[in-house]
């Protein structure tokens, strides 16, 4: 069982631009997601579903967020 899993936010990382994030794989609101690259924090688990859902982006960076964020363990 993985503790951790990516997940592609709309803003890059601060520190080193990268766009994918280390969430808890528990997907508790109050904890920590980190950058996967570089390890810096970035927000909390509830800022990050909301970042997802309320953040403007173009249809090309949506659909890319789309593909790499999808669930494919059903």
């Amino acid at each position: 069982m993985a503790l951790s899993e990516n997940l592609r936010l709309p803003k890059p990382c601060p520190a080193c631009g990268s766009h994918t994030m280390r969430v808890p794989s528990t997907h508790n609101p109050d904890e920590k997601v980190h950058c996967a690259s570089c390890r810096t924090y970035i927000c909390l688990y509830s800022d990050a579903l909301a970042m997802l859902e309320k953040e403007p982006r173009s249809e090309e960076e949506s659909l890319i967020e789309d593909v790499v964020n999808r669930d494919d363990r059903t």
